[in-house]
């Protein structure tokens, strides 16, 4: 089955829980004619939906965080399929607390999920599609890898690495015939926030609790009404992809959109504001002759 002109595709995804971005990258791609490996901890919860799609889905189950489940996941797909024509690196979520106060393990984990764990996939995906001279890398950022979060210091770092790494990345292959997407959606009605209620703050410096608190508390009360439809941000990334243009980066939700906008030509502007002291930092390029 092909959508227009263009054979089908075998996409492989991360983080395929139930109602979550990962679900609906699969169910957008199942719409256009192509096919799926979807991935998650736990499969169970994806039976049911498996068996509905017969042969054009795979689940398998993958910490993305354990190498030696990555390197199993990307062979099973690559036996199953002939091949992985686009990577989507969905898997991650957030923690919360402050710069100074989060825990050590916590900060550690927090870029273990969002940054190395997108490298391993990202690295055990890239050799086939090399071979091929063809593929897609999508990796889900975060409207905070453009714009930190207050609260969410360390998430925002590790969206801003993966930002960076997908702009490199992209140099690096375009002449192998593999293009890379960043996405950066805001806030989407997903599971993300459901544990925010009850997941106690660890924070190790009582000055920064009131601020957790209130964040905390943004979040449990936004929780199921976030304007961000995953089925349509799922859509949208493809309809980005199959443009005879596509973008280098996608941000999704119009709230989103707004702030990082507004947060670019702010920092713009900062920039331009210090033309001068910037420019007078370098040697001059035109020095007097020695009398």
């Amino acid at each position: 089955m092909t959508h227009g002109s263009r054979p089908a595709r075998t996409w492989f995804i991360t983080g395929g829980s139930p109602g979550g971005f990962g679900m609906a990258f699969a169910e957008a791609a199942l719409e256009v004619g192509d096919r799926t490996v979807l991935t998650a901890r736990r499969t169970e919860p994806l039976r049911e939906w498996a068996q509905a799609h017969g042969d054009r889905v795979l689940v398998l189950p993958l910490d993305v965080t354990d190498p030696e489940q990555v390197r199993a996941a990307v062979s099973a797909a690559q036996a199953r399929f002939d091949g992985i024509d686009v990577l989507v690196n969905n898997a991650g979520r957030g923690w919360y607390g402050s710069v100074e106060g989060m825990d050590e393990s916590s900060v550690r984990q927090m870029f273990e999920l969002n940054f190395f764990a997108v490298l391993s996939v990202t690295r055990a995906v890239l050799p086939g599609m090399r071979a091929r001279g063809a593929g897609w890398v999508v990796n889900m950022s975060s409207a905070a890898g453009l714009r930190g979060v207050t609260g969410f210091g360390y998430y925002s770092a590790a969206k801003h690495a993966i930002e960076g790494l997908t702009d490199v990345l992209r140099e690096e292959v375009a002449g192998l015939g593999i293009r890379v997407l960043a996405v950066e959606p805001g806030a989407f009605r997903t599971q993300a926030y459901a544990g925010f209620a009850t997941e106690p703050i660890r924070e190790t410096i009582p000055d920064y609790q009131p601020m957790l608190e209130r964040v905390r508390a943004a979040m449990v009360e936004q929780h199921g009404g976030q304007p961000g439809d995953p089925v349509r941000g799922a859509r949208a990334v493809v309809q980005a992809m199959d443009r005879d243009a596509p973008p280098h980066r996608l941000v999704l939700g119009g709230a989103a959109f707004d702030a990082v906008t507004a947060t670019l030509d702010q920092a713009l502007a900062d920039i331009r504001a210090s033309e001068a002291l910037s420019r007078g930092a370098d040697f001059p390029t035109d020095p007097q002759p020695a009398r």
